[in-house]
């Protein structure tokens, strides 16, 4: 489905975690899709080890597992998107196309479960919340918020009435001052620390 998409080039595929990784070592490719479930190697072991070896590819993981704990694991290594099997193909080449210009890809519901786990955390441990935190300003903790709820450049710059562009430089703004390398991790770790609220519970 992918190689029929003009605007996507499929350089390589690979059989398991293990040839992932080599594979990305060589080929450096831009995305990297790639399952949770893998034989020799999981997808969540392999996500990490290509950030840590090639910190510029993108990882999206595409599962079956809607299971908020892999969920969870995938972020903190380093994915850039979380996507069910069960999603139209179209929608796959659509959320590549928006990882490759710097938006996270992950739907509102599953990141409903990954802010309230994290909350649950930081609930258990009061302690994780530090006593000196980086200095966001107020706008950067709007977008940090909406960025939290699943939401994309696009989308949070029609919420703020600002543009597109500007919305990705205040993502890179949060992500330098929060030393994180991803959006879910930064939003992970801004509800741990209180600076944003996870979403509240609302009726799907």
């Amino acid at each position: 489905m992918l190689e029929l998409d003009g605007d996507i080039a499929v350089v390589d595929e690979a059989e398991d975690g293990t040839d992932a990784l080599d594979k990305a070592e060589q080929l450096v490719p831009d995305i990297v899709l790639m399952d949770v479930r893998m034989p020799r190697r999981g997808g969540i072991d392999a996500c990490r080890a290509i950030k840590a070896r090639v910190p510029s590819v993108r990882i999206v993981m595409l599962t079956m597992s809607d299971d908020e704990n892999d969920l969870f694991d995938a972020v903190r290594a380093g994915a850039n998107g979380y996507v069910l099997k069960d999603v139209p193909g179209e929608e796959i080449a659509a959320g590549i196309r928006a990882v490759f210009g710097g938006d996270s890809l992950i739907s509102p519901s599953m990141a409903s479960k990954l802010l309230a786990e994290f909350a649950v955390i930081s609930l258990r441990d009061p302690q994780t919340v530090t006593t000196t935190l980086p200095k966001l300003t107020d706008r950067e903790v709007e977008v940090l918020g909406f960025v939290a709820r699943g939401m994309g450049n696009r989308e949070i710059g029609r919420e703020l009435f600002i543009s597109e562009n500007t919305v990705k430089n205040h993502v890179r703004n949060i992500l330098e001052k929060l030393q994180m390398h991803t959006r879910m991790e930064a939003a992970m770790y801004a509800v741990s620390q209180k600076l944003i609220s996870p979403p509240s519970n609302q009726s799907r």
